[in-house]
């Protein structure tokens, strides 16, 4: 036993700063503890000492100079190697946080501050009726976002005002993961598919959650256009290395908010990172298809994706009758009759299956892959030659093209044969000038091949370019997303077609809008407003019967369209160059870009992945893939983590089904994703599967 004596000398005094919430200034506590004491019972010698009658249960240790949360109870001092020297915290784990949406509006709320990111943001998601959480992430503003708006609150006299969404009583607990079935459809609230309001099924959910019928249309209904001036005010990326720069913040996904020294009240940016958007239904999605819109059409305004004047217009015609539907006090009221349950409909389609009937969707046989023969111009660009096509006959199977000199050689060897697995696929169109081209960046062992198509006309071009599309993920003909893509490419270039003078003229007249508002500032300056609001309404005659959930929808495929979507940037020194290289990060490959000319240089493909790992001590991310193909670099925009963790988290993603009940491995994300070995855990076998899908 020892005496009061030898317990004194092995004891020793504590420090503890208590962060209480009602005081102004945070108090000094000393415990006399021992290192055998568990983190616990320090905590209940805590609050026996403070003497204050409240909940303590969300209080937690923050460690200062270890920056890092003592969240293990059950472990004693010096297991966690706390000494006499330690600064300890006495704090609340949750804590206010106000977040910018796409839709620009910032909303208050209360979040983990312990947590790690990703949980965090799946609370934050629960709590704005947002599914599919792990397409989401917090992103720390660079200076330069704020730049140009401070500049403006420094000239103006008056004080600006933001506008705050709270939901300071929102539920975004910490603790163990959600349970999968609060995020079944069952408790997911619906939504009309056409207006995009609350079923009045699902409003006594709404009732007890901190997103009310009035907040809920805030968040699933666009904001008006921002004026000319302020769109002006906004950071504009005028390069890549600037858009390189917008992905700096990326927030850790393994590591909590207080870890990674977000303070208290901090505003970050809450968006949509991962540029694969899994299951988007009208019917449960309304938050998330409109947040999905907004992020699409601040990127149009502010040109941090490129598209032409015709797409442009067709974008700002979108725009223009989503806001008119937006803003209008009456919204006509469409019912769901027509709908039909997906369950019903899967249990009609087994009984007509069972019967010996035809069912509306009926499969095509597996082994009979379809394909496409047809005249096409060719031009492969050469320097100091003119751009000058040539008509081949071409036949598409599988995912390679091969052309001949003409229909009756087809049985003979071809001129040549392009596998177009893993290439770009670029559209080169102008529907005005009858112009339908399709250009092919093809990888090759010293960079891309470039090849351009021409086809003669819309219907011809539409299949070509699925095709093409499909290819480049692997893909053929065969496959169930064929003929919806042919459909979606139509779509998208009837949009683009001229109306008569006339109709335009009369809307002219009733003009209610500021063109100027829809477009990218530096398109605005091409044109004058008559003019330019002439060709939007001329393009809004194509869309103006769309639903307003239908359109969000349109604006939404057609940005996938774009050739630089999904594509996300960072400033890289590869292994053995001089000089620094873009490289995009997209859901299925890896680009190396010229930093200067914009040019592509070479793909690599996921799905060719063998191994990958990261040398920590010099920030170097190395990559294997097949062929005897490895690459390594160092990124000089963010940190090498930042990049880690999205070529992980695609890869993750690719792993989702609709047979999960939309749970999620989150321990298989953070072996992706959080730092250790890329096989640390998961075996060759399970990689190489997931790499493959």
């Amino acid at each position: 036993m020892l005496s009061s004596s030898d317990f004194a000398s092995a004891s020793w005094e504590l420090v503890i700063q208590v962060d209480h919430p009602n005081e102004e200034e945070q108090k000094d506590v000393t415990l006399r503890v021992s290192g055998d004491l568990h983190i616990g019972g320090v905590m209940l010698k805590l609050v026996e000492q403070i003497n204050i009658a409240q909940d303590w249960s969300d209080f937690a240790l923050w460690w200062e100079q270890k920056h890092c949360w003592l969240l293990k109870t059950h472990w004693t001092l010096d297991k966690c190697g706390v000494q006499a020297d330690a600064k300890l915290l006495f704090t609340p784990q949750h804590k206010m946080l106000r977040l910018r949406l796409p839709n620009v509006k910032t909303v208050r709320l209360r979040v983990s501050f312990s947590a790690v990111v990703f949980r965090a943001v799946s609370d934050i998601c629960r709590a704005l009726n947002i599914r599919r959480a792990e397409e989401v992430s917090l992103l720390k503003p660079s200076g330069e976002y704020f730049k140009k708006k401070k500049r403006k609150e420094k000239n103006n006299k008056e004080p600006i005002i933001e506008d705050i969404l709270s939901l300071e009583c929102s539920p975004t607990n910490s603790g163990p993961p959600v349970s999968p079935g609060l995020y079944s459809r069952t408790m997911t609230p619906t939504y009309d598919p056409i207006n995009g309001t609350p079923a009045s099924s699902t409003m006594t959910w709404f009732s007890d959650s901190p997103l009310t019928e009035q907040n809920c249309s805030i968040l699933a209904f666009s904001q008006p256009p921002q004026s000319p001036e302020a769109l002006a005010d906004m950071y504009q990326p005028r390069s890549l290395v600037d858009k390189a720069k917008l992905n700096t913040g990326w927030l850790d996904s393994s590591r909590s908010l207080m870890e990674q020294g977000i303070q208290e009240d901090e505003q970050l940016l809450l968006r949509f990172k991962y540029y694969t958007f899994f299951d988007l239904n009208p019917k449960y999605d309304a938050v998330r298809i409109n947040q999905l819109y907004e992020q699409a059409r601040w990127a149009i305004l502010l040109e941090e994706i490129d598209c032409t004047e015709e797409e442009m217009l067709i974008f700002a015609a979108l725009q223009y009758h989503i806001s008119k539907l937006s803003l209008s006090t009456e919204i006509q009221d469409f019912t769901n009759e027509s709908e039909v349950d997906e369950v019903e409909a899967a249990l009609s389609n087994l009984e007509v299956t069972l019967e010996g009937g035809k069912a509306d969707n009926t499969l095509e046989d597996i082994t009979d892959i379809p394909k496409l023969a047809d005249n096409l111009r060719l031009f492969r660009p050469k320097k100091l030659i003119l751009k000058a096509f040539k008509q081949y006959w071409f036949v598409f199977k599988d995912t390679s093209i091969a052309y001949f000199k003409n229909k009756e050689l087809e049985q003979g060897e071809p001129v040549e044969k392009l596998n177009l697995r893993g290439c770009e696929v670029v559209p080169d169109v102008n529907v005005a000038g009858r112009k339908f081209g399709i250009k092919l960046l093809i990888p090759v062992a010293d960079g891309m091949n470039e090849v351009y198509l021409r086809c003669d006309h819309e219907s011809q071009y539409a299949q070509w370019m699925a095709a093409c599309i499909l290819a480049s993920k692997g893909k053929t003909m065969a496959d169930s997303s064929y003929q919806p893509e042919v459909l979606n490419i139509l779509s998208f270039l009837r949009m683009k077609n001229r109306n008569s003078a006339s109709q335009v003229a009369s809307s002219l007249e009733n003009m209610d809008m500021d063109p100027e508002c829809f477009v990218s500032p530096r398109c605005a300056k091409k044109h004058k407003s008559k003019q330019l609001a002439a060709r939007i309404l001329e393009a809004h005659q194509n869309v103006a019967q769309m639903p307003l959930v239908e359109a969000k929808l349109r604006f939404i495929q057609a940005w996938q369209s774009l050739p630089e979507f999904g594509l996300t940037y960072y400033l890289v020194r590869f292994k053995g160059s001089k000089k620094d290289d873009i490289l995009g990060i997209s859901y299925n490959r890896l680009i190396r870009i010229d930093a200067t000319t914009g040019i592509p240089i070479t793909t690599w493909r996921f799905t060719n992945m063998k191994q990958w790992n990261v040398n920590w001590e010099i920030r170097q991310v190395a990559i294997e893939f097949d062929q005897n193909v490895s690459i390594a670099f160092t990124c000089l925009s963010a940190d090498c983590k930042v990049v880690h963790e999205y070529i992980g988290g695609y890869i993750f993603l690719s792993t989702r089904s609709k047979d999960q009940n939309e749970t999620l491995d989150e321990d298989l994300f953070h072996k992706l994703t959080g730092g250790q070995d890329f096989y640390s855990g998961l075996g060759l076998r399970k990689m190489g599967s997931i790499l493959s899908s």
